[in-house]
């Protein structure tokens, strides 16, 4: 099984990541971090990279009830969605499968949690 699910896309870096803020939104997630790696990676190592954002993505509905169910959930929310661009000029969008994630924890609560998640995240990656 895949830790994500992922799509290509022919667009700006820039395009991209206002693109999949706006589905996310639509699937009720808001972005409460936002990594720029490549800025990151100048800042700390002095070193160039390519685009390359980790998008926090949050579901305040769901966090909740996970957060009802597991307490130590915490440790694994937000949702990652990265936004990188690639050797051909393309964008790649990946997203966490929370149904993965959600495996290491042995609570059956979870299981419709990250199974709703899911869906949302893959709507977002699929409308693209």
């Amino acid at each position: 099984m895949s830790y994500y699910f992922s799509k290509t896309l022919k667009m700006s870096f820039d395009q991209a990541v206002a693109r999949v803020t706006e589905e996310l939104k639509k699937e009720g997630f808001g972005i409460l971090t936002q990594i720029d790696v490549k800025d990151k990676m100048k800042e700390k190592l002095n070193v160039d990279f390519r685009n390359y954002k980790i998008l926090g993505a949050c579901n305040p509905p769901f966090a909740y009830q996970a957060l009802q169910a597991e307490d130590k959930i915490g440790t694994m929310l937000p949702c990652n969605v990265i936004v990188q661009e690639n050797a051909e000029g393309n964008v790649e969008v990946a997203a966490i499968d929370p149904i993965a994630s959600m495996q290491a924890i042995q609570n059956p609560k979870l299981e419709d949690i990250a199974k709703q998640v899911q869906a949302k995240l893959k709507t977002v990656v699929g409308n693209l």
